[in-house]
């Protein structure tokens, strides 16, 4: 990874696709850090902030939100041309987020159900991440993803360097903050073990179980997970939900979801 070295600031754009906003929201949420960073950079396109637009092409694009529409296939193509680095945020971008639960059912159903006039609206049948369309630099998981870690990716890449992010599990977190495990000692239920650390073990911090907002960590045992939420009193269609979440379509939640919706009489994966 090369370096900025031009002489002037390097441009940013920050785009979104379908998504609530939240992990743009994540970099305003920076605050102080803004101004230090706003003298390193120039946000150049960045319509959640400003209506100011510098025209591309952008040293460096951060992408929101997942791929939903045809208009979307379009626009993430065009987006990937005139930026130098593509580095996704948050769940949407990275795995199509909670409306990739549309990738287990019948999207025509849901639209008819959500929308007084379905025939005028224009969807694909999947949600999905958008490295299944275009190259991508680096992806930052979350929902929302946390301003620290952004942070440390965009000095990353303004020192030309591989960002320290963390791929480990949010188990290691829960341990670096002293925590009682919630599922030894309450058998709370909770996606820790297979999910990969960032938001400081917000959930097990207040005796709540991990929800898997950062996605599976870099070897997730998605088998043995559910055995253990199995043995703490969920049933088959609560693994299922507690799967489909926020990263409902990364490929090892997803495999694990679709495993234990099987028909009746169907061999289950055990390891």
């Amino acid at each position: 990874m090369a370096a900025v070295t031009k002489s002037r600031r390097p441009t940013l754009a920050v785009w979104k696709f379908a998504s609530c906003d939240g992990c743009q929201l994540q970099l305003l949420n920076c605050e102080d850090e803004l101004i230090p960073l706003s003298g390193a950079v120039e946000i150049a396109y960045f319509p959640e902030a400003t209506r100011a637009v510098v025209e591309g092409p952008y040293d460096v694009s951060l992408v929101e939100g997942s791929i939903t529409t045809p208009e979307d296939l379009e626009r993430i193509q065009q987006v990937r041309e005139m930026s130098g680095r593509l580095i996704t945020i948050g769940a949407c971008a990275t795995t199509g987020g909670i409306q990739a639960l549309r990738n287990f059912a019948d999207v025509a159903e849901f639209r008819s159900v959500v929308y007084a006039h379905p025939e005028y609206v224009s969807t694909l049948e999947r949600s999905t991440g958008i490295a299944e369309h275009v190259r991508v630099d680096f992806e930052l998981r979350g929902c929302p993803i946390d301003k620290n870690q952004l942070l440390e990716v965009l000095a990353a890449e303004l020192q030309g360097r591989r960002p320290r992010v963390a791929t480990h599990s949010v188990c290691v977190e829960c341990k670096a903050r002293g925590n009682v495990c919630v599922t030894i000692a309450h058998g709370t239920p909770c996606l820790g073990p297979v999910t990969q650390a960032g938001c400081g073990a917000l959930c097990p911090t207040f005796a709540r179980g991990c929800y898997g907002c950062f996605g599976p960590q870099d070897s997730p045992n998605t088998a043995s997970m559910a055995q253990v939420l199995s043995r703490h009193g969920m049933d088959e269609p609560q693994i299922v939900r507690l799967y489909r979440t926020f990263h409902a379509a990364a490929e090892a939640f997803r495999e694990e979801s679709e495993r234990h919706e099987a028909p009746a009489g169907t061999p289950r994966r055990t390891s």
